[in-house]
């Protein structure tokens, strides 16, 4: 096996795992919202909840996802198109990114979350 080869199969395997995450972390969130619901948690917060757990699962299975298009792209395949391609995928993650942290966390990434006064 030579070094292009064991490359592309990191890129595959970083692929696989936020596949994988995708997968797993819509599984768990729903899980976790019917065990709140088990709770007797209002509707309500088991349904924040379970999009705050989705919305976590969703950012860490497309983290994993750019890596591998990421290694892709600079090791096996470098060519103009396939970096072009890259960027565009790193930009709609980027967006998506953004608009999850306000999901979950109310304020955008680069606002810290709103305090009470200090008395």
């Amino acid at each position: 096996m030579n070094a292009l080869e064991l490359v592309a199969g990191a890129a595959r395997a970083a692929e696989y795992a936020g596949v994988g995450v995708l997968i797993i972390g819509a599984l768990l969130s729903a899980m976790l919202f019917f065990v709140r619901l088990g709770r007797r948690e209002r509707f309500a917060d088991a349904y924040q909840g379970f999009r705050a757990d989705l919305a976590r699962g969703i950012l860490l299975g497309l983290e994993l996802l750019v890596i591998g298009d990421i290694i892709f792209t600079v090791a096996v395949e470098p060519t103009l198109q396939s970096v072009v391609v890259l960027a565009i995928i790193v930009a709609i993650r980027t967006f998506l990114s953004f608009s999850l942290e306000v999901e979950v966390n109310g304020h955008w990434p680069w606002q810290h979350p709103s305090r009470p006064p200090a008395d």
